[in-house]
């Protein structure tokens, strides 16, 4: 085994992300990349400190051949759960099937988004279109997009405990996670800039049209149908980026998975932040069949993700103090 394996063999057992590593090496999370890259060799002043570290000797990180002695671990590791290994296999696996959930659950959320645009314009022609055909369609659609999640939830169910449990990786499969993830940053900025502008941008129409139109209620109708679609859109590529960003974040164990995080999420269920959704959207269906003002309850959806990470530390507080 070479050295920049025992590197990301050593780290993982002893539960650490790069980031922790770098941090206790005196070093940049991109030196530790490297040198589990194999793309560089750390120097003998942070070979003696890692070996300190990790408690081996530095015969053992530096010679390929050296049988590996008992490492001095500490109870915390000891008293860790076992790592779930994930061979190169399922590694290509989950990324294909993350893929392909990004693009369902996108599709699902810009599906919500769009089923206020037939009660809109049916709306506008007719009431009595409006209470049966309009509310038919928005139902059909909302429906297809609760299929879309099931589906995507359905085919990651296989790789749940990529959220929950520790992994430890075959070889070469952190630097060919770590090759992809790089090709795929451009891809991801270049969704995130397009999707924000368009969200952002999603206004414009109802103020262009108006003048042009000297028609105040077409143009509300058709700004806020042209508006809808720019939003639905916007989010799709958000939404798509983000979730399949969060693959490789899962295998890599970074962000908000690395294993401290998964601890905090085996004892933290979550069943508040859970609770407040259904809230949401009940609250949501209830208002705009109630009131019939498809074309603004919308609003509750993006005003309830921005304070969802003010429930999400609230519970996580309770359940620190309840313990």
């Amino acid at each position: 085994m070479i050295l920049a394996d025992k590197i990301i063999e050593l780290r993982k057992k002893a539960g650490m992300s790069q980031d922790e590593l770098a941090e206790q090496m005196d070093v940049s999370r991109q030196s530790v990349s490297k040198w589990e890259g194999a793309q560089s060799i750390p120097d003998l002043n942070k070979i003696l400190k890692m070996s300190d570290i990790f408690g081996v000797s530095t015969d053992y990180l530096l010679k390929d051949d050296f049988e590996k002695p008992a490492p001095q671990v500490s109870e915390s590791v000891t008293d860790s759960q076992p790592l779930h290994r994930v061979s190169m296999e399922d590694a290509n696996k989950f990324l294909k099937v993350n893929r392909c959930s990004a693009f369902k659950t996108a599709s699902g959320v810009a599906l919500c988004i769009l089923s206020i645009v037939p009660v809109t314009i049916f709306s506008e022609l007719s009431a009595t279109l409006s209470d049966t055909l309009g509310t038919a369609v928005f139902l059909l659609m909302i429906a297809g997009a609760v299929g879309l999640f099931i589906s995507a939830g359905a085919g990651k169910k296989p790789f749940s405990y990529l959220e929950t449990e520790d992994i430890d990786t075959a070889y070469g499969v952190d630097g060919m996670l770590k090759e992809k993830q790089d090709k795929f940053f451009l891809i991801h900025t270049r969704d995130l800039i397009i999707g924000v502008m368009m969200c952002v941008l999603s206004i414009l129409p109802i103020n262009i049209i108006e003048p042009i139109t000297n028609y105040r209620r077409f143009s509300d109708t058709v700004g806020t149908c042209i508006m809808l679609c720019m939003i639905a859109g916007g989010v799709f590529l958000i939404v798509r980026a983000s979730s399949t960003k969060k693959g490789f974040s899962k295998l890599l164990e970074r962000d908000n998975f690395t294993r401290e995080k998964k601890s905090m999420k085996r004892q933290n269920t979550g069943s508040v932040t859970r609770s407040y959704w259904l809230i949401v959207i009940a609250g949501y269906l209830a208002y705009s069949f109630i009131t019939s003002d498809w074309g603004m309850s919308w609003i509750v959806f993006p005003v309830a993700g921005i304070l969802t990470p003010v429930v999400y530390q609230t519970e996580k507080h309770i359940r620190a103090k309840a313990r």
